[in-house]
């Protein structure tokens, strides 16, 4: 499950299978080439040799992003794997993994490495993941963890019985914990209205496939009850 797979030019995601609190919900890396030819690795997986060869094939791996609290697991080896990789994290995941070595927090400003090229903006009032959005101008995607999920056919009957009940199977969008998550819905709507500002088309989740189109419509829906003041 490692091959990259192309979905537009100089963007790929890799996947790979992931349990979380026992059930089977997958996860995936999105890599991003920029004009430069360097490459930018969103939310890394384990770099094995075959994955490794495939990324050395389409351009050198410069930078990678922890976007969540909660999406960190391999990011400290991309470093080890590839020398000279910089790091950047999302807010706070420097207290639960003092032992990153990272070039900085990321926030609502893209580093002079991809700005203008990727937009981002760390989604406030969600303490829990602490996520940062991102937004491959190019292709008009929107790259995202845990902000929403996309579950289809394919998902393993236990987590598809799961995501019945939390109304997050068969549909893009948040399931009906997210409400919970949100402390701040003041702060989480601002971050979620900027988001909306992009353009988009194609939203590229962690867990569930990926929405080739009618993202950013899918995404204003899913959130109606965060938008409605």
């Amino acid at each position: 499950m490692s091959d990259l797979r192309k979905l537009a030019d100089d963007l790929w995601v890799a996947e790979r299978r992931q349990r979380f609190y026992g059930l089977e919900v997958g996860t995936r890396m999105t890599v991003i080439r920029l004009a430069s030819g360097d490459l930018l690795l969103h939310s890394p997986l384990r770099l094995d040799p075959d994955l490794r060869r495939q990324l050395d094939a389409i351009g050198p791996v410069r930078f990678a992003v922890a976007p969540n609290r909660v999406h960190h697991l391999y990011a400290g080896e991309v470093a080890q794997v590839y020398p000279g990789t910089r790091l950047w994290v999302a807010p706070g995941l420097a207290r639960k993994r003092p032992d990153l070595r990272f070039e900085g927090e990321l926030g609502d400003e893209a580093p002079p490495e991809w700005r203008g090229q990727v937009d981002q903006t760390f989604f406030r009032g969600r303490p829990y993941e602490n996520e940062v959005a991102f937004c491959h101008r190019a292709s008009r995607t929107l790259i995202i963890c845990d902000l929403a999920f996309n579950f289809g056919p394919a998902t393993a009957t236990p987590t598809r019985l799961l995501m019945q009940l939390l109304r997050s199977y068969g549909r893009f969008g948040p399931s009906t914990l997210d409400p919970l998550l949100i402390r701040d819905r003041a702060a989480a709507r601002q971050s979620l209205e900027r988001i909306l500002g992009w353009d988009f088309d194609r939203v590229i989740v962690a867990h569930g496939d990926v929405l080739e189109r009618g993202g950013r419509e899918g995404l204003r829906s899913g959130y109606h009850w965060l938008l409605r003041r």
